[in-house]
């Protein structure tokens, strides 16, 4: 899953903003440069119900 992925799950750049408390603009350099992994760590606590739904997809994709 890529960081654009992710983010649009998540609500799109300017929920991800407001969930780590950071400008949007610095979420959308993240679509370029990657998820900070303790932001991803955060990300993953606070919304656990998409990061479940992104885990069951991909090991569906695997089991193919």
């Amino acid at each position: 899953m890529t960081p654009n992925d992710i983010i649009d799950k998540l609500g799109g750049t300017a929920e991800v903003a407001r969930l780590c408390q950071v400008k949007p603009p610095s979420v959308s350099q993240w679509r370029e440069s990657g998820i900070p992994a303790a932001r991803l760590m955060f990300l993953k606590l606070a919304r656990p119900d998409v990061f479940a739904a992104v885990d069951a997809s991909e090991e569906t994709k695997k089991a193919a």
